[in-house]
């Protein structure tokens, strides 16, 4: 005669529980949509900041990476910010020699070596401070070996508190 031993319900209930909650918990993170997926930038931009939608300090600097072999334009506030490239910098008419200090002019600044462009808004810029509020932002981005009659735009907004 064999004995049979009686089924445990809350057991077996708490484990299922258990169970589904963990399936649950990986499909989740699974679907999750994060960093630069999240953000939904163009194949020609690595990374921006201040990114879409995020809520920024006044004295914060627009940085917009690209891919290697693109360069580009800032529109900030419908405002179009000249660009600077770091290569054609001049000091006293002169190439700065590496290691030179150099005064950035108040106007975006392109890194040809990183393929950044940077803009700070400061006193004399086109764009002189970041007020309070919502922002637009739009970047036009090219590839380097081609001219801007050919380029592509983002645009995204950004808040500063």
């Amino acid at each position: 005669m064999k004995l049979r031993k009686k089924l445990n319900k809350p057991a077996l209930f708490a484990s299922f529980g258990v169970s589904v909650g963990l399936v649950l918990i990986v499909l989740g993170l699974n679907s999750a949509t994060t960093g630069r997926d999240a953000l939904n930038l163009p194949d020609q931009i690595e990374n921006m900041s201040p990114a879409n939608n995020e809520k920024v300090l006044r004295q914060s600097e627009i940085r917009i990476d690209f891919v290697e072999g693109y360069e580009g334009a800032l529109v900030v506030n419908g405002v179009e910010i000249p660009t600077t490239r770091l290569d054609e910098l001049q000091v006293s008419g002169r190439q700065p020699k590496p290691g030179e200090q150099v005064d950035l002019p108040p106007t975006a600044i392109y890194d040809p070596g990183n393929f950044t462009l940077t803009f700070l808004p400061q006193e004399g810029a086109p764009v002189e401070r970041l007020e309070q509020g919502k922002h637009t932002a739009r970047v036009f981005f090219w590839k380097i070996t081609e001219t801007r009659d050919k380029a592509q735009s983002y645009t995204w907004e950004f808040t500063v508190d």
